[in-house]
């Protein structure tokens, strides 16, 4: 396989969690090159995700390292057999690496939890919304480059609104978020409209947490915790001014669900949630 100059997170992951079987069975990379019979120096670029790997390689590997986590070996030797190009690649070299990322993880995740405190969660967001958010950008964008953007993001929400068997969503939105006119007062109405209507498909909850709730742990950071199709393959998505970081180990994944239960037991109910949402509109 010919290395990658820009492997996705999930390439990334699959070669993470290969070193991470590695180092806990004691292994070095010049004996894991033996078992494969490879060059020793092309352990680290599989463990980087610049190199891909097969599927039987990884059932070696894995049955070597002792690992006994059957489940966790088959999602592996699942991502390693991954060929598909999916919509996303078309935005490859238009976009930074980072947004097609984050659809890839949407894409892959079996359910999602996120918050936010200034604007709505992207799959929950409308195109003149989005359009809003990035023309707020801290760096000034063309329209061309909103609109790409903007594009981007509606085709995200598909794995809401298309599939069969969407994953489950949980969407904690602060009041703040909620207030916040991005675009003006009609684009800001016509969001909450269609945050309602989200609201009542099957498998999409939306929480809101009230001003009155006070302050709180974790305020003011936006976050995504993404399930994956085993637990240890959960990762945390997190925004900043410099792009996204992507976080994965298991002790701070532990705090990121601490930190969203502790958050979600401060929403409103879903209902009071309604209600919350239907008197700003009211307002607008």
């Amino acid at each position: 396989m010919p290395p990658r100059s820009t492997p996705t997170v999930r390439q990334q992951r699959l070669g993470a969690e290969l070193r991470r079987m590695r180092e806990a069975a004691g292994v070095s990379t010049h004996e894991a090159a033996a078992l494969l019979g490879v060059d020793r120096t092309r352990i680290p670029n599989m463990e980087s995700g610049r190199f891909g790997i097969s599927a039987d390689r990884v059932r070696t590997l894995a049955v070597n390292y002792g690992c006994a986590d059957r489940d966790l070996t088959t999602a592996l030797v699942n991502m390693a057999q991954e060929r598909s190009t999916h919509w996303w690649e078309s935005y490859r070299g238009k976009l930074p690496p980072s947004f097609l990322d984050i659809a890839e993880l949407e894409h892959h995740a079996t359910a999602m939890r996120v918050f936010v405190m200034v604007h709505m969660p992207g799959l929950l967001q409308t195109a003149e919304y989005a359009r809003a958010v990035f023309e707020k950008s801290l760096v000034f964008l063309p329209a061309r480059e909103v609109e790409i953007r903007a594009t981007h993001r509606m085709r995200r929400q598909e794995v809401l609104t298309l599939r069969e068997h969407p994953p489950q969503y949980l969407a904690i939105v602060h009041e703040a978020a909620l207030r916040m006119q991005f675009g003006g007062r009609k684009v800001a109405r016509d969001q909450l409209t269609h945050l309602l209507d989200m609201s009542e498909r099957s498998g999409i909850t939306i929480l809101a947490l009230p001003f009155a709730a006070g302050g709180f742990a974790g305020a003011g950071q936006p976050m995504l915790y993404a399930n994956g199709t085993v637990a240890g393959l959960d990762t945390v998505q997190l925004d900043s001014f410099h792009g996204s970081v992507f976080v994965d180990a298991e002790t701070q994944l532990r705090s990121y669900r601490r930190l969203l239960d502790t958050m979600e037991d401060a929403c409103l109910s879903p209902t009071e949630s309604r209600d919350l949402i239907l008197s700003i509109r009211k307002e607008l």
